[in-house]
């Protein structure tokens, strides 16, 4: 859960502010951020509006803290070792894992990210620090071309549209819990990315 979320502010008994977080993410989910109104949510909270201020002062602050926590698990990556030190395919790949592990381990919070419609300074910055991660792997996926590990014959910014517009699917249809793993819905991403669908010779 977001860091800024477990120093939390006691309400009334039975929640927290990561407790209502999780819900507010839920709800506006289900009903769309804009669609989401504090008596809406304090309905699914089965709290009073005045109750949810205890824990946060606004709608936006959660909207917040909840994109916080699904930009601050991508931005984390790109400062891990794995994605600044050897081979840019490596590099690239190792990222790519890893979008997929936080995408799974924060599935509610990334797809809320993915839904945005930019309405509210909160979402267009939000929506501008997903675009600087998008470039940094932009940047990978070139430095893989120029090494001569990755195809010539397609742009780069194409590459990481295509790849990730891949991924961000996931978010539609994977099912936590279900029969395929965390890792072995990276392994077969990874292997459609870099490898293709044609049987190896």
């Amino acid at each position: 859960m977001p860091s800024t979320a477990t120093s939390t502010k006691r309400g009334r008994p039975g929640y927290d502010q990561q407790s209502v977080l999780l819900i507010a993410v839920d709800v506006f989910n289900r009903h769309g951020y804009d669609a989401t109104s504090m008596g809406i949510l304090a309905e699914n909270l089965g709290i009073s509006k005045s109750a949810i201020y205890h824990h946060v002062p606004s709608k936006g602050d959660l909207l917040k803290l909840a994109l916080d926590h699904a930009l601050g698990g991508l931005e984390a990556i790109l400062d891990q070792p794995e994605a600044q030190t050897g081979s840019a395919d490596a590099r690239l790949e190792f990222v790519l894992r890893e979008t997929i592990s936080v995408l799974v381990e924060r599935l509610p919070f990334v797809t809320l990210l993915l839904r945005l419609r930019g309405n509210t300074e909160i979402e267009r910055d939000a929506l501008e620090r997903r675009r600087t991660f998008d470039h940094k792997v932009a940047a990978l996926i070139s430095a893989a071309r120029d090494e001569g590990s990755l195809r010539q014959d397609i742009d780069p910014r194409t590459v990481t549209r295509l790849l990730f517009g891949t991924i961000n699917s996931i978010v539609e249809w994977y099912k936590p819990g279900g029969s395929l793993s965390p890792q072995k819905l990276a392994d077969d991403v990874i292997t459609m990315a870099f490898h293709g669908l044609h049987v190896p010779d």
